[in-house]
């Protein structure tokens, strides 16, 4: 059964230092996709949180040398969170951040789908939904192989659940023992049809990985102590088995009329509403 991560004493300063890249990363983010006035905006918001543990604290990396072999792998199977990625790789230096006001533009490196052939720091040209998993698999056996001590980090959606190929990953990656291996679940309960629980039971969802024999934790995706607690306890564990971390998140956290937005997964932002937004978010990172 899935159980939340034991909580324990974080050094206040470095929690700080997360919030404040994961506010970074959600400006970012309006940045960008204000270029186009729509967008993938909702989703964006959600992750920035579990983005911020990730690019802030948690990954080992070499912003000058995206390809340096001993560095951790993110896979980003939900491709259309490109506007997240791309804000969350600024913050870790690997891209720079005045690039980002390209986003989705002719001839630039930030297509609306991240892309691993256009983009510094994306590893996986992600999109076709239920294959992120599988890759990570690859990537974390042949590090194994190599002896190597990186992790791979696999970051999809709940409505991936839905895909018989998730499944069948899960089920490799917990017969080869794939304990560098993490996968992370956006779990913001909606998908391009409507709500995912809608589409397709996705309760008991820890019960579920548990019983293809993953190691769980479910927190509060939006809680940016929890995130960093259960991300800890993930990569520590001394258990030889894959994890996974179940994040529950709100689509548009942090700007409230979007929060409140009737169809979130694909947005148009009015004109009007961009600088809302961005008096939102510094409202919500002051509270």
């Amino acid at each position: 059964m899935s159980t939340d991560s034991a909580p324990h004493a974080i050094d206040p300063e470095r929690l700080e230092r997360i919030r404040e890249a994961a506010y970074r990363i959600r400006q970012n983010a309006l940045v960008q996709a204000e270029v186009q006035g729509q967008g993938y905006i909702g989703q964006a918001l959600d992750i920035a949180d579990v983005l911020a543990v990730l690019y802030a604290d948690q990954l080992r990396l070499e912003p000058a040398d995206p390809e340096w072999e001993g560095r951790d792998r993110f896979f980003l199977s939900i491709g259309h969170y490109a506007l997240a990625l791309y804000a969350a790789l600024a913050e870790a230096k690997v891209l720079p951040e005045e690039e980002l006001a390209t986003y989705a533009a002719d001839d630039s490196r930030l297509p609306m789908s991240a892309m691993r052939t256009y983009t510094p720091g994306v590893e996986i040209s992600g999109g076709s939904l239920g294959h992120g998993l599988t890759i990570a698999n690859g990537a974390a056996m042949g590090l194994k192989r190599k002896g190597s001590d990186a992790f791979v980090y696999n970051l999809l959606s709940d409505g991936e659940l839905g895909e018989g190929s998730t499944w069948e990953a899960a089920a490799v990656a917990a017969h080869h023992g794939l304990d560098n291996l993490i996968a992370i679940v956006d779990f913001n309960d909606q998908q391009a049809d409507g709500k995912s629980t809608d589409m397709l039971s996705m309760e008991d969802a820890g019960a579920k990985w548990e019983a293809f024999g993953w190691f769980v934790r479910r927190c509060d995706g939006n809680d940016i102590a929890a995130v960093l607690g259960c991300l800890e306890e993930l990569r520590t564990l001394s258990d030889p088995r894959p994890r996974v971390l179940i994040a529950d998140t709100q689509l548009g956290r942090g700007v409230d009329f979007l929060e409140r937005r009737e169809k979130l997964h694909f947005m148009k932002v009015a004109p009007e509403e961009w600088e809302l937004a961005r008096k939102a978010l510094e409202e919500d990172f002051a509270r």
